[in-house]
């Protein structure tokens, strides 16, 4: 990758209430020319002090930040949640207080993150597959609550990119993400939007998909992903 201009870097401000989980995320993310780390902060009142003085691309705070304000440090910048946790329930909490996208940690790297806060200046809501997965079911689930008709609803599965299934089907970590939205109802402009990546290469990630899968279409694919077809559950020919 070629450098980047320091005019053109983006400009965030990392916040996270523990010390050591906050120097981590500003070593792993001070390596890419695209990034520039403006401020560390522990808290939410130093992390809006730091926004207002900095007016950076970006705040990543973690969803556990002591003092953590989303509707008031969105109103200075736009807000990129970065933590571990990956409830639907506090996902949907934080975009409904006016987060712009909810990203789990080592789900990503530095360059997808990247990528999730240009996403974010377009206007657009970036969130990791898992996440974005998860809630996708939840909401299903509570539009079937709610008596919302069936046809209405995108059928969607749970995630089910379980480490015995991509191991079964040495799939990549990227492909056992894109696998998992094929499974959850996806088509190719919602997994391309998801992960930041263009339609091309999500076709190309199918194309090697089937391949390792033996599959022709995506609903042999999804099948055999979530073990439901006959000869894919342990003792089939991917079984090893």
């Amino acid at each position: 990758m070629t450098g980047i201009p320091a005019q053109e870097a983006l400009r965030i401000v990392v916040a996270h209430g523990d010390p050591a989980a906050r120097a981590a995320l500003t070593a792993l993310l001070s390596g890419h020319p695209a990034l520039r780390i403006v401020a560390e902060t522990a808290d939410g009142p130093e992390t809006w002090e730091a926004a207002r003085h900095h007016h950076p691309d970006t705040i990543l705070p973690d969803v556990h930040l002591p003092g953590l304000d989303i509707p008031q440090l969105a109103g200075v910048a736009p807000v990129l949640m970065l933590t571990h946790t990956e409830e639907p329930e506090t996902a949907r909490e934080a975009l409904r207080r006016g987060a712009s996208g909810y990203l789990v940690q080592e789900d990503f790297t530095a360059a997808e993150l990247v990528a999730a806060v240009r996403e974010v200046k377009r206007g657009r809501t970036p969130l990791t597959p898992s996440v974005a997965a998860l809630l996708a079911q939840a909401n299903t689930e509570r539009a079937y609550r709610a008596g919302t008709s069936p046809e209405r609803l995108s059928q969607v599965q749970p995630p089910v990119a379980q480490s015995s299934y991509r191991s079964r089907f040495r799939l990549s970590r990227r492909e056992a993400e894109i696998m998992d939205l094929i499974a959850s109802g996806m088509n190719n402009q919602q997994i391309a939007a998801t992960c930041f990546i263009t339609e091309k290469t999500v076709k190309n990630h199918i194309n090697r998909i089937f391949a390792k899968l033996h599959s022709t279409n995506r609903a042999e694919a999804a099948a055999k992903w979530r073990g439901t077809q006959p000869g894919s559950h342990q003792g089939g020919a991917e079984g090893r």
